[in-house]
């Protein structure tokens, strides 16, 4: 039997409020995060991701009430990622509730932080969160700093490197098709999962029930996530799976 494929609901917290914008801008309120968590644990969603998007920019730490919290209300693996760059950042989160970590603009800043924390907490932990930007010339780069930073290096070099220093599995957005709704960036992660060995999650411009077939039957993604779409209850995570497994594609029903 083929593994299922997942469905990640991602809430993008600031202030303490789920909030979603369109190419990382443009943020508009969408909720308790709490609230929203139990309601998506409660649909049948696989797995799912809290990222605090200002952390990093603020140069502060993810709140660990608000951690925890949310952990109290699910039964399903829980990543949580904003702020983390250290081994310690990672314990207290760990400690909190959350069952993996997403790192982005601190493992570009100092690589050797993805090794750290496969070395000390196991590679399935560690999830790298890659923010891809295409450029004029149709390459696409990495950005830092919740997609304002464009730090000039190739994302398909710096998604290897990282697999090789640990990273258990690889968080791939796409900032110009994040909000969009208007599918998945087919081209980018049919590169990637190519080259590496990992789970990739598909991330950015979840907009119809037929992106989320699109992406895996097009390219080799082991899950889509999608945010604001699941927030406005457009479409449901009980859609996507039903929709998927009429489809033949191995869900998680």
């Amino acid at each position: 039997m083929p593994l299922t494929k997942r469905i990640i609901p991602c809430l993008d917290v600031k202030d303490g409020k789920v909030v979603k914008g369109t190419a990382f801008v443009n943020l508009r309120d969408m909720g308790d995060p709490v609230a929203l968590a139990a309601r998506y644990a409660a649909q049948g969603a696989d797995e799912l991701l809290f990222l605090d998007i200002t952390a990093t920019i603020q140069e502060r730490k993810i709140f660990l009430s608000l951690i925890k919290s949310v952990a109290r209300q699910v039964n399903i693996p829980f990543t949580v990622g904003g702020g983390i760059s250290s081994e310690a950042d990672a314990y207290n989160l760990l400690s909190a509730g959350a069952d993996k970590i997403s790192v982005n603009s601190a493992a570009v800043k100092e690589p050797a932080l993805v090794s750290k924390l496969a070395k000390r907490f196991g590679s399935q932990c560690v999830v790298l969160a890659a923010d891809a930007g295409m450029q004029a010339d149709g390459n696409w780069q990495v950005y830092v700093n919740g997609g304002r930073k464009n730090t000039g290096i190739s994302v398909l070099c710096w998604i290897e490197q990282a697999v090789q220093m640990g990273a258990g599995e690889i968080l791939l957005t796409s900032i110009n098709n994040d909000g969009g709704r208007k599918g998945f960036a087919l081209s980018l992660l049919q590169e990637v999962t190519a080259r590496v060995q990992v789970p990739v999650i598909a991330s950015g411009g979840a907009g119809s029930l037929q992106h989320f077939a699109d992406v895996f039957e097009q390219t080799g993604a082991d899950a889509a996530l999608a945010a604001g779409i699941f927030h406005e209850e457009s479409i449901t995570i009980p859609q996507v799976k039903q929709y998927l497994y009429k489809q033949k594609i191995p869900v998680r029903l």
